[in-house]
């Protein structure tokens, strides 16, 4: 399913905690790895050109050159084909173009883990990848060190669901995933009675909303029990993205793997409020799929 993956970096030393996930997942396709840094153009200030050019940006070059060798190396340390690029322009951009550019089918990039109302969104080119990409996304929690986050094996994977066709195509990667490992499944759907007044919520609604739930996890449960994994169901009530959370954490899950639940705005996407609340707070990776 994956044999070409690519891992956006800034050079950062929490980006660091990409790397060893990327390489657990290309170990286990015999995937190539492909590594880029982007210099940030996209502000670039009018009428600057020749050698002040060249001297604004050599810096963000040269952090480049060695933050892409660092992976590249890593990658040849572990018998893996491995490219690398630095480019420049618009940084969300230049990464959905060298995706398309190279038939890449799983980006792999990290997303620092933010709370509090002033930060209630994701960095904005990890937002605008993961709404964009035609491929999978793993996001990874970025630290604050440069200790590389463990990665793999993955044994406990949870796939949340709503019943939609974007769900089920997210359940399908997960499994894939979930074969190669050998991995137990979980199946979650949360019924959020938020939508409604809770003191005039009937009893027929919540149970119509549990119906749909216990029809949504066992489509799910018949494609895993399908590839003869291990597998359970849960149907959950409450805030979905701490219900999601705390499902995972009570099976000490190694990946959430959900979708994207892109939908169209004008002429742009946005990203599900669900999935985007999980990847920002969620301490494992999270596997999005649109």
């Amino acid at each position: 399913m994956f044999s070409t993956m690519l891992v956006p970096t800034d050079g950062s030393a929490g980006a660091e905690a990409t790397i060893g996930h990327a390489i657990e997942f290309a170990r286990t396709y015999g995937a190539a790895v492909h590594t880029l840094y982007v210099v940030d153009t996209g502000a670039e200030p009018a009428g600057i050109a020749g050698s002040d050019r060249e001297e604004l940006y050599a810096p963000s070059e040269r952090r480049g050159r060695e933050a892409t060798i660092r992976i590249t190396d890593r990658a040849a340390d572990a018998d893996l084909t491995a490219a690398r690029e630095v480019r420049e322009g618009v940084p969300h951009q230049e990464i959905l173009a060298y995706t398309d550019e190279h038939d890449v089918d799983l980006i792999v990039m990290g997303t620092h883990g933010r709370t509090g109302a002033d930060r209630a969104r994701l960095g904005s080119t990890t937002e605008r990848v993961l709404t964009l990409a035609d491929v999978p996304v793993l996001s990874v929690r970025l630290g604050d060190d440069r200790e590389t986050a463990a990665a793999g094996p993955y044994e406990q994977v949870v796939i949340p669901t709503d019943g939609s066709d974007v769900a089920e195509r997210a359940a399908e990667t997960a499994l894939d995933v979930a074969e190669k490992y050998d991995a137990d499944v979980h199946v979650v759907y949360v019924v959020d009675p938020m939508p409604y007044d809770l003191e005039d919520t009937s009893r027929s609604i919540i149970g119509s909303l549990k119906e749909g739930g216990r029809k949504a996890t066992e489509t799910i449960e018949t494609m895993a029990r399908d590839r003869d994994l291990s597998v359970t169901t849960a149907v959950r009530r409450g805030e979905p993205t701490a219900e999601l959370l705390e499902a995972a954490s009570a099976v000490d899950a190694d990946l959430v793997a959900m979708g994207t639940r892109g939908r169209t705005v004008g002429t742009g996407r946005l990203l599900g409020s669900t999935t985007a609340r999980v990847v920002r707070r969620s301490s494992i990776p999270v596997l999005t799929v649109g």
